[in-house]
């Protein structure tokens, strides 16, 4: 038999799976690709887990943000109704205000139309009385005085007559 470099490549390489057999080399690796298999599908199982959590809390945020624009709506609605019935609260105050002013102002001027009267009817009288004074004071004779009396108080009803009506 013939030895030549083929044989000792194969010897070699018997002694070599020997070798890695006697100290439990494939074993060894197995064990750690086991453990690298396991660690990824634990990884794969938390990332799942994260995936879902995640997405829990998405769905949860996206119900929250769901419910603020409702809510958001809903105030919006209702400051707009109070605005609404405030300027047309507003409007009636500022109508019936308007409504007492105008009916003071009425009543202050009838006051004023009465109180305008009143003054010319006692200035009227004034006149009248100073007019008489005046007339009995410059008059000397009984009859002339009489008849100038009678004169002027029927001149002064008849201003008075037109004054009352």
């Amino acid at each position: 038999m013939v030895i030549d470099s083929t044989f000792w490549v194969a010897v070699s390489f018997i002694i070599f799976i020997s070798v890695l057999v006697y100290f439990k080399i494939p074993q060894k690796i197995n064990e750690t690709l086991n453990k690298i298999i396991f660690d990824i599908k634990s990884e794969i199982g938390e990332s799942e887990k994260l995936r879902n959590e995640s997405k829990i809390l998405l769905d949860k945020a996206q119900s929250k943000l769901d419910s603020a624009t409702l809510d958001t709506k809903k105030i919006t609605e209702q400051a707009k109704d109070d605005s609404e019935k405030l300027v047309i609260e507003m409007n009636d105050k500022f109508h019936k205000m308007s409504e007492i002013k105008k009916n003071l102002a009425q009543t202050k001027i009838s006051q004023m139309k009465e109180s305008a009267i009143k003054e010319i009817k006692n200035a009227s009288v004034r006149i009248a009385t100073d007019s008489v004074k005046k007339i009995i004071s410059t008059s000397v004779d009984k009859s002339k005085l009489d008849n100038l009396f009678t004169k002027d108080l029927e001149e002064t009803k008849a201003l008075l007559k037109k004054v009352n009506s």
